[in-house]
């Protein structure tokens, strides 16, 4: 992998809350600062994009990500994402060809002591080197095919699409 592009959207990762889980905003990037931190062997630029709750995206965005995706230079690209519609966004990105791009976020804010943010980055970080060309999506410690994926919502967790 010559260089990772990040392309940060928002979402849980980046939230900040101000009282009691309910007032929050959609902070600053926090990948950067992980990736550092961890002392990656690897070049990597972040693109702060935008910063939204995953629910407050519409089909502009959505294609505003694609476009910068595709726009981009890299081979290898990773998008922080809010979890509730990640597979929306997944699945629009799907049309780019010639890229491995993989989409992950978190359950909670990467400020917080418990957060799985870290744990998803890492795991998005090794699929976007190890796998072809095709979208993906790394959470809960699995890569997903956004096709085959959903948010349990209730569970808190992404799991397999059941064939009816």
């Amino acid at each position: 992998m010559k260089k990772l592009q990040i392309i940060t959207t928002g979402g849980t990762i980046d939230k900040v809350y101000f009282d009691n889980m309910s007032d929050y905003q959609i902070g600053e990037p926090q990948i950067g600062q992980i990736l550092a931190a961890m002392g990656v062997g690897f070049e990597f630029q972040v693109n702060a994009l935008m910063r939204k709750d995953s629910l407050d995206l519409t089909d502009k965005h959505r294609q505003l990500i694609h476009d910068v995706a595709e726009a981009s230079d890299a081979e290898h690209v990773l998008i922080t994402h809010g979890t509730d519609t990640m597979v929306e966004t997944a699945r629009v990105l799907r049309s780019i060809g010639g890229k491995t791009i993989v989409l992950t976020g978190a359950l909670n804010p990467a400020r917080f002591r418990d957060s799985d943010a870290i744990f998803n980055i890492g795991c998005a970080v090794g699929a976007v080197q190890s796998l072809p060309a095709g979208v993906y999506i790394a959470m809960n410690g699995q890569v997903w095919n956004p096709m085959k994926v959903r948010k349990n919502r209730a569970a808190n967790r992404f799991e397999a699409l059941v064939d009816d």
